[in-house]
């Protein structure tokens, strides 16, 4: 039987019928200097016969079925790993110019949907890598797994059998959709079987209380799948298919101490700084700001999950951007966040993702289109790492915006946090300023620091 997608791939990959709310992910390694290359590619290869996904492309189903995973026939590695040289004494600037035109492109559908891109000649001999993949391939705590595998930090898999083709033919497609359906259909009744008891007796002992659990689970699902009319924003409203990279560095030992100073976590007072930048972005453009919305990833992922794949989902909640006090502005963001991370549609995230690949795509649009900015913190590797012999010396990400005028994605690398900013041109036309501004936000948080 294929291997179809779980329903929170599905979405990734469904949405992007509005190129807007595309989910490509771009990654830059900057090294002290070039790698050795073929160690580089013969490490890429030997992991894409460990990790299906890497040599598998994505075909519809019929029959309403999500679309299926298949092993590509004419796959390349060449086709993925590619090697350019940067202008004479290149600098960062060209690595992110690359990789913000690397950040707009589609995937070649008909292939595997990542690639990898070693930049070489940067000043001061250094080098740089880009490495791109789809959402539905995986998340970013996924991707570090990936990541831990090439540095080496962490144990491969048993390597397994690539079949040399797999191209289903049509019958056998209706086919494996039929079987889908019915296993989903079985997965159900069982389900039923085992919750409707209980639900039952629950009903007659305890009416009220099932009642309120009822409730409060129906309001939490309607929270997760409501869509959002309007911006937050009056500034950030533009939304088009340009967009703008930077980059920005924050101590991680400094943030960590002014979140746990305020009785938050990390995570708290990480958006915390980019609401603070915010707050000062509008400011500077003399507009006044209240709460804007946000949407944050909230991880998922088993100890037991294998790396790759969608172990997130997206929930949206208001931040409040308005509030000047660094530490109020804390405590405000714990108390949402503790609040999300407790919602009771969490469990039942693939059911939802699943529904919404059969809503109509304008619907789709109306929950993401209105977001005003996306923070993500990806826990990153603790402790330095080379690749084919060349230093990695930071680790930025770039998440897509999905809608939104930013995303700010956070990924740890030793004691720095490195800070990938994606700004939809059209929402924020003045990166360099918005930098400025988001850097000052920052620092109202780390003056909390010791």
């Amino acid at each position: 039987m294929s291997e179809f997608m779980r329903s929170s791939d599905a979405f990734t990959w469904s949405m992007e019928s509005d190129p807007r709310l595309r989910s490509t992910i771009v990654t830059a390694l900057v090294l002290d200097r070039s790698p050795a290359w073929a160690e580089v590619r013969g490490r890429i290869e030997q992991l894409s016969h460990e990790l299906p996904m890497l040599r598998q492309r994505v075909v519809e189903s019929p029959l309403s079925a999500p679309p299926r995973w298949v092993y590509c026939d004419d796959f390349d590695l060449d086709f993925h790993m590619r090697r350019i040289a940067a202008p004479a004494e290149g600098f960062f600037d060209e690595v992110l110019e690359l990789a913000r035109l690397t950040q707009m492109e589609d995937f070649d559908r008909a292939r595997p949907l990542w690639k990898i891109t070693l930049i070489d000649g940067l000043a001061d001999g250094g080098a740089a890598v880009l490495c791109t993949f789809h959402h539905a391939l995986s998340d970013g705590v996924g991707g570090i797994q990936i990541a831990k595998a090439l540095y080496g930090l962490s144990d491969l898999p048993a390597k397994r059998h690539v079949p040399e083709e797999d191209q289903p033919q049509l019958l056998d497609d209706y086919r494996d959709a039929g079987l889908y359906g019915l296993r989903r259909l079985g997965d159900l009744t069982i389900g039923a079987f085992a919750v409707v008891p209980h639900l039952v007796l629950d009903s007659v002992r305890r009416p009220e209380q099932v009642l309120i659990s009822a409730t409060e689970l129906a309001g939490s699902i309607y929270r997760t799948v409501r869509p959002v009319q309007k911006t937050g924003s009056t500034l950030m409203v533009h939304r088009t298919l340009n967009r703008r990279l930077a980059t920005m560095e924050v101590g991680l030992p400094a943030l960590r101490d002014a979140a746990h100073r305020c009785g938050g976590a990390l995570n708290d007072a990480f958006i915390a700084g980019i609401a603070g930048g915010l707050r000062r972005y509008h400011e500077k453009h003399h507009v006044r700001v209240g709460t804007l919305h946000l949407s944050m990833p909230i991880n998922l992922r088993a100890k037991a999950d294998a790396p790759g794949g969608n172990r997130i989902t997206l929930m949206r909640f208001d931040v409040p951007v308005g509030t000047v006090d660094p530490k109020k502005r804390i405590q405000q963001i714990h108390q949402r966040t503790e609040k999300i991370r407790h919602e009771k549609s969490l469990p039942y995230t693939q059911w939802i993702a699943g529904l919404l690949n059969r809503a109509p795509r304008w619907y789709i649009g109306s929950i993401l289109r209105h977001v005003d900015f996306v923070a993500s913190d990806v826990p990153g590797i603790p402790v330095p790492v080379s690749l084919g012999g060349a230093k990695v010396l930071m680790q930025y990400a770039f998440g897509p915006t999905i809608g939104a005028a930013v995303n700010v994605t956070l990924v740890s690398y030793v004691d720095t946090c490195a800070l990938g900013i994606n700004v939809d041109a059209g929402a924020i036309p003045d990166i360099d300023v918005f930098r400025t501004c988001l850097r000052e936000g920052f620092d109202e948080v780390l003056s909390l620091a010791a």
